[in-house]
């Protein structure tokens, strides 16, 4: 199973911290190999960017991110329009039976 979760950078034992956003194995450590790097969040400056077409991908092939990504994303506003989109289209669905 692929989950989205943080992965820790910058030099050991400093108080700024960058994580990366990355889809990783479950059974990977934190610091283990990542599938890919979908994005970045620098909590010091409050700064996020996240690659939203591989997050897409990997959220409809199953991942599921982390409680702290998933808040990280929602903060992002990233659920607000994937969302919407999923109940216009099951409301389309509805109106064609």
């Amino acid at each position: 199973m692929v989950k989205l979760r943080l992965k820790r950078c910058g030099r050991k034992q400093r108080a700024r911290v960058i994580y990366r956003i990355v889809a990783i194995d479950v059974r990977s450590r934190r610091e283990g190999r990542d599938l890919r790097r979908v994005g970045f969040y620098d909590p010091i400056n409050n700064k996020t960017y996240s690659n939203v077409p591989a997050i897409l991908y990997f959220l409809e092939k199953g991942a599921q991110p982390t409680g702290t990504v998933h808040d990280i994303l929602r903060k992002a506003e990233f659920f607000k329009e994937r969302i919407s989109s999923f109940f216009l289209q099951k409301r389309k669905k509805k109106s064609h039976q």
